[in-house]
């Protein structure tokens, strides 16, 4: 019995050292260049953070702004108070 738990340790290991020389065990690194996934945004009203390519983005007085919803995009369009 002993020999055989041997044995399965040894091509355990054999089978590990021949994985690593073979490149196996590389990981993949599929992240894009530069590491950002995706950039967070506050929304003026109800200062949620959201990624970017999800928000609503509403040019307002000049200048530019993003929301989660169309809701809050009306409610800051109409001078609601983001506190609401």
């Amino acid at each position: 019995m002993l020999r055989l738990v041997i044995y399965v340790i040894i091509i355990y290991l054999v089978y590990r050292m021949a994985r690593s020389f073979l490149g196996a065990g590389k990981k993949i690194d599929r992240s894009p260049p530069g590491g950002v996934i995706d950039e967070l945004v506050q929304d003026p009203m109800c200062e949620k953070y959201i990624p970017r390519r999800d928000a609503l983005r509403k040019v307002v007085r000049g200048q530019e702004h993003f929301f989660c919803s169309p809701e809050c995009a009306e409610k800051y369009e109409s001078g609601g108070d983001p506190e609401e």
